[in-house]
């Protein structure tokens, strides 16, 4: 069964050339031209991913996106202007997976698309498959990742991150050696989509273990968990 992608823009023209070539790599589309429609339609057709602009009527992108992200764990690739540098930090942090800036290449989307839904329904692994990092395990056969007894709720790509960093614990792991690892390609814009991400695994983390500070910042390398 192909994925159902979510469109939210209030243009139609880029309506229309996003439905037309996702529909061409056999994708299900499903699209909304305003916050609430995005909502309703988020709600009722339960997208496997939401492209998602942010300059909306009614409701604007982030607040969309902070309320689907309350009820489900959908990926979230935003669309943004060159100038909302602003909205564009702040959608990251509240569960953002990822974004693309207007105008856009529509072959750079659907890359963007593919990697995403990949990581986002990639097969459970071997039940043996579990790392064990001082009081943190994260167990990748059943999704979970647990500090001390705390069962952490974690997004997809949170938790691809986090058993990025598991697997070697202790390694100082680049910006850009993330996007390679996690994202699945070569980032030609702004790193702060990793910092972002990491920035909401360390308040989760934090929030289980107030008094450890499990990922640990090398400065001016990149990032790590500490062993």
């Amino acid at each position: 069964m192909s994925a159902k992608i979510l469109i939210v823009d209030d243009e139609p023209p880029i309506i229309e050339v996003l439905r037309y070539n996702l529909r061409q790599a056999q994708y299900e589309v499903v699209a909304a031209r305003d916050g609430q429609e995005a909502l309703d339609l988020a709600r009722r057709e339960l997208p496997d991913l939401i492209i998602l602009d942010l300059m909306l009527p009614k409701l604007d992108g982030v607040e969309v996106c902070k309320l689907v992200r309350r009820e489900r764990d959908v990926p979230i690739i935003m669309l943004t202007a060159r100038d909302e540098e602003v909205d564009r930090v702040l959608g990251l942090e509240l569960g953002a997976d990822d974004y693309v800036v207007k105008p856009f290449s529509v072959r750079e989307l659907l890359a963007r698309v593919k990697n995403v839904l990949r990581r986002a329904t990639q097969p459970p692994a071997s039940p043996a498959d579990m790392v064990r990092v001082g009081a943190l395990t994260v167990d990748e056969a059943r999704h979970e990742a647990r500090l001390g007894a705390v069962l952490l709720d974690l997004t997809a790509l949170e938790f691809a991150v986090l058993l990025t960093f598991a697997r070697a614990a202790g390694r100082v792991f680049t910006r850009e050696q993330l996007l390679e690892d996690v994202w699945g390609y070569d980032y030609m814009g702004d790193l702060r989509v990793v910092d972002a991400v990491v920035k909401r695994l360390r308040a989760k983390l934090r929030e289980a273990a107030p008094d450890d500070d499990v990922i640990a910042t090398v400065r001016g390398v990149g990032y790590k968990l500490d062993a």
